[in-house]
C-alpha cells in the first residue's frame, strides 16, 4: 500500500484585507496662542496705574484666583461680577470700562497661521473651539473681523465646558457633523491635545516653531 506524501508547509496566507483610509473632514483649531496671540503682562503692566501692586504680584494674583477666571470663561458669573471680584482681588481702583480695556487689549493676529486655515476651506469643515469669556470674544470679533472665517464657534461661555472636558470636544464635532476619526485639533496646551485624543481625535501640539502646513499635510490635509 503506498502512503501519500504529506506537504508540511504552510498553505499561503491570504492575503489581508486592505486597511481602509479615513479621510479628514473637519479641522478644529484652538484661538489664543495658534490664530491668535496673548500676552497677559499687557493686562498686569496696565493694571499697575491702578493698584499699587507691581506687575508680578498682579500676575500672582490672578493665578492664586484662576477658579475666578474658568467661572468667567465658563458663563458661570457675568461681566460686572467678574469685575468687581476681580477689582476688589487686585485692590484696584479701576472702572468697568478701563479695566475692561486692559483686560481685552491683549491681542495680535498670528498671520500666517490664520492664511493656513483659510487655504482648507471651502474643502474641510473649520471649527474653532476656545476657552474664553463673552467680553473678550466680543471685542475679538470687533477688532479682528478677518479671524471670523470658521463654519462654527465652540466657545466654553457658550457651552458651559472648557478643554479638556470630552463633552466639549463632542460638541464641536456635533457641530461640523464629523466624527472622531475623521478630525484633526489643533492646541498648543498638551493636556487639551490629550483631552481630544482620549476620544479618538488626532491633535497637532502648536507653538512658535509649529510649521501648521507640514503637520496637517501629515494626516493629508491640505488646500
Amino acid at each position: 500500500m503506498s502512503v501519500k506524501a504529506v506537504d508540511w508547509r504552510e498553505p499561503p496566507r491570504k492575503p489581508a484585507p486592505p486597511r481602509e483610509i479615513v479621510m479628514i473632514d473637519t479641522v478644529i483649531s484652538d484661538m489664543g496662542k495658534v490664530v491668535l496671540y496673548f500676552n497677559n503682562w499687557l493686562f498686569f503692566r496696565r493694571m499697575t496705574q491702578y493698584t499699587n501692586h507691581s506687575e508680578e504680584e498682579i500676575r500672582a494674583v490672578t493665578h492664586a484666583n484662576v477658579e475666578l477666571v474658568e467661572s468667567f470663561d465658563t458663563g458661570r458669573i457675568t461681566p460686572q461680577d467678574f469685575y468687581r471680584q476681580a477689582k476688589a482681588k487686585l485692590e484696584a481702583a479701576v472702572s468697568y470700562e478701563d479695566f475692561f480695556a486692559a483686560y481685552c487689549d491683549v491681542f495680535a493676529v498670528n498671520a500666517p497661521a490664520l492664511a493656513v486655515l483659510k487655504t482648507l476651506r471651502p474643502k474641510y469643515r473649520l471649527i474653532l473651539l476656545s476657552n474664553t469669556d463673552i467680553v473678550r470674544f466680543s471685542y475679538i470679533k470687533k477688532i479682528f473681523p478677518e479671524l471670523m472665517i470658521f463654519d462654527g464657534y465652540v466657545l466654553s461661555f457658550d457651552y458651559g465646558l472648557m478643554k479638556p472636558d470630552p463633552q466639549v470636544y463632542f460638541a464641536a464635532l456635533q457641530l461640523a457633523g464629523s466624527k472622531p476619526e475623521k478630525a484633526v485639533f489643533i492646541d498648543d496646551i498638551q493636556a487639551n491635545i490629550e483631552g481630544a485624543a482620549r476620544i479618538g481625535i488626532k491633535g497637532i501640539l502648536f507653538s512658535s516653531e509649529t510649521d501648521l502646513e507640514a503637520e496637517l499635510r501629515k494626516f493629508g490635509v491640505q488646500a
